[in-house]
């Protein structure tokens, strides 16, 4: 429909008058069904009659009858009025963050943990939101809030302050030591950090969460030694995958022990003085009710690591 035809359009009062009046078949009634005296309802159909360019009931002291203009009117009038009334409901349903879209951010190794239960807890909470997931590590993750393209983050350990997001710590996890199976270290119970002091590492990139690399090289400080990484992978997946091969050892989050490959061990770490974050980041001046949905998800008892 062209902008200039808008005008044209009957007020929606008109049609709903004209609706009532056809189920009522009497202006009386019809009058008090809308809460008005006779003569506004007789001029607002007149008005609808002068707009359309012919009459649209056949008056008589019994009552009215619809003319065939006024039959054919009739299904188009309701449905502008059912539209109007479905618009009305989703939008109230979209400003109380009950229907939309939301683009989220994880780490991968969130599968593990936390992201399950949210997913399914928010899925019962608000069935009429849809969940746009991005699977992304930290790095890439701050720079999409920035630039617009997701709407919420979980991520590892972000960066202490920044302007433009806000943050909320939703999970810490301990460190584990990742071994060979047949490495020596593995049937120990408990892994010595200064025991991994000679031992080649793999580990994920420092760009793709400077945070969380930070923490590991920080916890091996406390061992008196720096990590000789030889190799380096994106996903804590392939950092298993080549800790079987015999590539080296590593250290990760405790939640990673979920991944199951047959040749490798997961041992705790002593002594395990720095822990790692699991964090949702939001834009600050984010008004969208859907971001407040998602948080209060989040805080919810029965959203965690099982």
């Amino acid at each position: 429909m062209k902008p200039s035809e808008l005008g044209t359009l009957p007020p929606l009062p008109q049609l709903h008058a004209f609706v009532v009046l056809t189920e009522e078949l009497h202006f009386g009634r019809a009058a008090t069904r809308l809460g008005i005296a006779q003569p506004p309802l007789s001029q607002q159909i007149r008005r609808l009659e002068d707009r359309v360019g012919h009459a649209l009931f056949k008056r008589s002291p019994a009552g009215v009858t619809l003319t065939p203009a006024g039959r054919e009117l009739l299904p188009a009038a309701r449905r502008a009025l059912t539209g109007l009334a479905d618009g009305l409901a989703a939008a109230r349903a979209a400003g109380d963050g009950r229907t939309g879209r939301l683009r989220v951010g994880f780490a991968a190794s969130l599968a593990l943990t936390v992201l399950p239960d949210l997913l399914r807890t928010h899925r019962d909470r608000f069935p009429g939101v849809h969940l746009d997931l991005r699977e992304l590590t930290t790095a890439p993750q701050l720079t999409a809030l920035h630039e617009g393209g997701i709407d919420v983050g979980l991520l590892r350990d972000p960066p202490p302050q920044d302007p433009h997001l806000s943050f909320r710590t939703i999970l810490t996890e301990p460190f584990v030591a990742v071994l060979p199976t047949n490495h020596p270290l593995a049937a120990m119970t408990t892994v010595t950090l200064a025991a991994l002091s000679d031992a080649p590492f793999v580990l994920l990139p420092r760009e793709a969460g400077p945070g969380l690399h930070d923490r590991i090289t920080a916890l091996c400080a406390t061992a008196g030694f720096t990590p000789h990484v030889i190799q380096e992978a994106a996903e804590w997946l392939t950092v298993c995958a080549l800790v079987e091969a015999g590539l080296g050892v590593s250290l990760a989050p405790a939640g990673i022990h979920r991944i199951r490959l047959k040749g490798i061990t997961f041992r705790p770490v002593h002594p395990s003085t720095t822990h790692t974050t699991v964090a949702a980041a939001w834009r600050t001046d984010d008004g969208n009710p859907l971001v407040s949905g998602l948080l209060a998800t989040l805080t919810r008892s029965d959203v965690g690591p099982s």
